[in-house]
């Protein structure tokens, strides 16, 4: 069955415990948690503190995308917090393999993921040593963005890959997936959807959770 994770970066942060906690009872699967440094994107969020926090009302996964330059520097921290899933950035990590065995250390999933306009090749000698496969279908760096259809030969190779090979990793989509471009995801592989404002945005948080599994 899809899952949905939803993305804390379009949640009131007034209220944020109360999204999350709604979120949660509403049918999420994952908490995805975007954090971002300012310089690999140019757009600053949230640190470990707020990872400690989540860990505290919910015990869904807590899925922490680090859009960070130097992730290796951060990993323990965020994995000392609560985080489940801890996936980096291919551009972000000059030696792969030593950095998913640090993930591994900590007992955290490791996730992988890449910019549109990184090839997926780069991704390859790492594929059967990770947990969880992410491509994204947006410019990484700030929510509210159109999905990006030339991404969709990604997510299918990424379910060839695995089919192929047997590899272990879920696919997930980050990026505009919606009620209008969840099933385009879907259908071509991928499994765990990121969804910002078709969660958070307008209406019940957990009616939306609904519909995006509903339209999938």
């Amino acid at each position: 069955m899809i899952k949905i994770a939803p993305s804390i970066l379009s949640a009131d942060f007034s209220r944020l415990g109360f999204d999350v906690e709604t979120a949660d009872k509403g049918g999420a699967d994952y908490i995805h948690v975007d954090v971002m440094d300012g310089h690999f994107v140019p757009n600053m969020t949230i640190g470990p503190l707020v990872v400690k926090a989540l860990r505290k009302i919910t015990s869904k996964p807590l899925d922490t995308h680090l859009m960070i330059t130097d992730p290796e520097k951060y990993i323990p921290r965020f994995a000392e917090a609560g985080s489940d899933i801890l996936t980096v950035h291919i551009e972000t990590c000059p030696d792969i393999m030593h950095t998913i065995r640090l993930i591994k250390s900590l007992n955290v999933k490791v996730g992988l993921t890449l910019n549109p306009a990184t090839p997926f090749d780069s991704l390859l000698p790492a594929l059967s040593e990770i947990d969880l496969l992410l491509i994204m279908t947006v410019q990484p760096g700030f929510g509210a963005q159109s999905f990006m259809f030339d991404q969709l030969p990604k997510i299918e190779r990424a379910k060839n890959e695995k089919l192929k090979y047997g590899y272990k990793y879920e696919i997930e989509v980050d990026g505009g997936i919606n009620s209008d471009t969840i099933s385009n995801a879907y259908s071509a592989g991928g499994e765990v959807m990121v969804a910002g404002n078709a969660v958070f945005g307008k209406g019940s948080i957990g009616e939306n959770i609904r519909i995006l599994k509903e339209k999938a």
